[in-house]
């Protein structure tokens, strides 16, 4: 089952729209602007810069009438990528220096405070082996967070993440 997500230009789902089931790199090409959205089926991250940049929100089947009120981020949503369903196991390794170095802990469940369950310093990098994650800035899953799928990502700072420490981290497991 493929998610479907609905972007309108104004708040309250008014004014044009635009849907999707896939990743969309700018919305600019199809609204000149995006307030309010409607997540029809599965989950979504959203962006607010165009190219999967910027602050990123996890959306899941509702509807977002004021996603600004809402979210508290950027003037409006301008990219959107799809989070597929994962079945099977979770596994991401986290790094307490960029390039995998320094401290390194396996987890394959949610953590809501690395810092204290593993004596880390930071945690500037990670690969991510199995499953979708969602790491966050504060402990106990609060403030702004970073979607991981598979992959490794060698440097959060040359992700545009210079300075933040990210302090938990959760499976995307929603059967969206």
């Amino acid at each position: 089952m493929h998610g479907k997500i609905i972007f309108y230009e104004d708040r309250n789902f008014q004014g044009r729209s635009y849907e999707t089931s896939s990743d969309c790199a700018d919305m600019s090409s199809h609204l000149s602007r995006c307030h309010s959205c409607r997540v029809e089926s599965g989950c979504f991250m959203v962006y607010d810069r165009p190219n999967y940049m910027g602050n990123q929100y996890f959306m899941r089947r509702g509807d977002y009438s004021d996603y600004q009120r809402m979210m508290g981020f950027g003037d409006c949503i301008r990219s959107c990528r799809m989070i597929p369903m994962h079945k099977g196991s979770y596994r991401i390794r986290l790094y307490e220096m960029e390039n995998f170095g320094g401290q390194m802990y396996e987890l394959m469940d949610d953590c809501d405070n690395i810092m204290d369950r593993y004596r880390m310093s930071d945690c500037q990098s990670c690969n991510v082996m199995d499953g979708h994650w969602l790491m966050y800035e504060q402990p106990h899953y609060r403030g702004r967070m970073m979607y991981l799928r598979p992959g490794e990502y060698r440097s959060f700072r040359d992700m545009g993440y210079d300075g933040m420490r990210f302090k938990s981290i959760r499976r995307i497991t929603d059967s969206c």
